[in-house]
């Protein structure tokens, strides 16, 4: 993960924010005075939330890796009875 300090962050952020987005890579900015921030696209952001509310629902994870199992096949017959 690439890092820069504060003062080159404030000096780029346009171009620090089009790289982010654009390469989907989070940058490091760091500082002197403590802790350090992580820069990140909204779109990962938001994948991100998706994946700890999806994770949050019980049964879910377990649901997907069982389909993930399923041959093509058995994916393209509709079910009517199928439990949601």
């Amino acid at each position: 993960m690439t890092a820069i300090s504060v003062t080159k962050a404030r000096e780029n952020i346009y171009q620090i924010l089009s790289d982010v987005n654009k390469n989907s890579q989070p940058i490091t900015i760091t500082n002197n005075r403590g802790k350090n921030g992580v820069l990140i696209s909204e779109d990962d952001w938001n994948a991100i939330q998706e994946s700890l509310y999806l994770n949050s629902i019980p049964g879910v994870v377990e649901s997907i890796f069982k389909a993930g199992e399923e041959t093509l096949e058995e994916c393209i017959v509709y079910n009517q009875d199928e439990e949601w």
